[in-house]
């Protein structure tokens, strides 16, 4: 390409051209709001200066402990004031944040530091009943710092050599960081909640996490000082890199080591919580509040949900309640939600049936996202924005992971021609849209035609007694395979089988409908997710 006079005498130089980082948030949120509160937990009350001094503490610490670039610190906390330090304090060294998924097993965890190569462990002492094994188990021989959280009241021991406040208090606040020497350098590392065999380790770049948080506060339409309810847990995706994104508009991060109704409305009413994010079993636990348990709302709670969409009635009650939901849609390769139900206002005044149509919808790219689409995967091209003909929904971007550590061969079967391959399977609809159908391994296919198994789910939930459902396949001989329906009911309501099948029937076409139900409670993972592979074992005897 012949060079031109805007290529000629404007190179970059270090006062043009910076990594992008998250960590120049808190950076900012310091030197312009010193004394705003930054952390809320219990009784403590902690400012932004406050704050950015203990993240150079830790940072400091660490780095005496010859932890710098490349180097792995393993944390298994809960949503405490430690975690978003850590988020800070850890990649200011230069190395890399592995949040551990508090509720899995010492296996999976002790996997996971070998595979991760963890130099440090952080644990808090509720989690020391898994970590014990795990760290026995494990190849590596981290540094083990323990977390001993006053609010944290129940059994568990120290498993570690030294304490955490000891150990942030070795550091030195005048700590100046290290600046990533490329915005591609790894941030963190996520290892996937996978359905069967090993984990696989995502990992982020500086510049994906920046973006990522700077598109939360555009997305999410976060103004200036919000107050944030950690409801979503900061193991997952980084906790969709909100760390990060409060300190953008030197927000509060209210702290919340369980997710408990009565807990959640009071923190709600006394800071005054503008946003929170959460899988749907958050908002169920909000609308199944016993009215002692209800505090009032000082205005409209913006809440951010992912997985599967909630159904009609929920956004409904939800709006009711004094909660205004929005729809994410992402995994964890793409920094949790990259996809937004971006809401025209005019919907407002649409029917409430189809208001809950387009609710339900994942919708467009997030500001950060270069391109999303549907595609035929076999030949790699777009299917027609009709709004009916399925493919897999496939990502293309700056919010888009690295790839698989250690798995060069996972990571280029997920990039393969130019596209992140989410396994999602969904429609595009002639507005640009997009809205899943089903992951590709649920689909179920009878009689050599395809059900969604959300479709199926959809109808379910529009049943008064229905306070949750899952549908997978269940083998048939004269079929292949039909559809099989677990559900929970409300309490104090009562449903039959045949009452659930002759709904369906109503709602849809027949050869759509369950031909069984099993009533019982659904399995889902450590972050709400419905755990369907444990369903269809289960369905092959129901």
């Amino acid at each position: 390409m012949a060079a031109n006079a805007y290529d000629t005498d404007l190179d970059r130089n270090p006062a043009n051209h910076q990594p992008l980082t998250p960590l120049v948030f808190l950076e900012r949120a310091a030197r312009t709001h010193p004394d705003h509160l930054a952390v809320v937990h219990g009784p403590l009350r902690r400012t932004y200066r406050d704050f950015h001094k203990r993240a150079k503490r830790l940072a400091s610490a660490l780095a005496k402990r010859g932890i710098g670039r490349g180097d792995t610190v393993s944390v298994m906390l809960a949503n405490t004031p430690a975690m978003l330090e850590c988020h800070y304090g850890v990649p200011m060294t230069g190395a890399v944040l592995n949040t551990l998924n508090t509720r899995l097993d010492a296996a999976i965890i002790g996997f996971s530091l070998d595979h991760a190569d963890a130099k440090v462990v952080i644990t808090d002492r509720e989690f020391s009943r898994v970590m014990k094994p795990a760290l026995a188990a494990a190849k590596v021989t981290p540094l083990v710092i323990d977390y001993d959280d006053p609010e944290f009241t129940g059994a568990g021991e120290r498993i570690g050599t030294l304490d955490y406040e000891a150990f942030v208090a070795e550091g030195d606040t005048d700590f100046v960081r290290k600046h990533p020497g490329d915005e591609w350098d790894a941030i963190s590392l996520n290892y996937t909640s996978g359905t069967t065999g090993n984990p696989k380790g995502v990992v982020y770049h500086h510049r994906g996490a920046a973006l990522t948080a700077t598109g939360n506060v555009v997305n999410c339409g976060m103004g200036k000082h919000p107050v944030y309810l950690w409801t979503l847990p900061m193991f997952h995706c980084n906790g969709w890199c909100f760390p990060w994104s409060i300190s953008v508009v030197a927000g509060t991060h209210v702290c919340l080591r369980q997710v408990r109704a009565g807990l959640m409305y009071e923190l709600m009413a006394e800071h005054g919580v503008t946003h929170l994010c959460g899988a749907p079993i958050v908002m169920s636990t909000l609308l199944n509040a016993a009215d002692h348990e209800r505090k009032p709302l000082a205005g409209p709670v913006q809440f951010f949900t992912a997985a599967a969409p909630p159904p009609e009635s929920v956004l409904v009650a939800m709006k009711e309640a004094g909660f205004e939901v929005t729809h994410l849609y992402g995994l964890t390769e793409t920094y949790g939600p990259s996809v937004i139900n971006d809401w025209h206002r005019d919907w407002d005044a649409l029917p409430v049936e189809q208001w809950g149509a387009l609710k339900a919808r994942q919708g467009v790219p997030y500001v950060g996202l270069d391109d999303l689409t549907v595609m035929d995967p076999a030949h790699m091209v777009p299917v027609p924005a009709d709004g009916t003909t399925l493919g897999e929904v496939m990502f293309r971007g700056n919010v888009v992971m690295k790839g698989y550590l250690k798995n060069k061969k996972a990571t280029d079967e997920a990039f393969a021609g130019g596209w992140f391959h989410s396994g999602d399977l969904g429609v595009m609809h002639p507005d640009g849209y997009v809205q899943l159908k089903d992951r590709a391994k649920d689909i179920i296919i009878s009689g050599g035609e395809n059900i969604s198994s959300i479709e199926v789910e959809d109808a379910l939930y529009k049943h008064p007694a229905v306070a949750a459902v899952a549908v997978v396949a269940k083998p048939d001989e004269k079929w292949g395979e039909t559809p099989c329906a677990f559900v929970e009911l409300r309490e104090g309501k009562s449903a039959s089988a045949e009452d659930l099948i002759t709904w369906c029937r109503e709602h849809l076409a027949a050869f759509k409908c369950p031909r069984h139900v099993v009533f019982t409670e659904i399995p889902k993972t450590s972050t709400g997710k419905i755990q369907k592979f444990k369903l269809r074992d289960m369905a092959k005897g129901a």
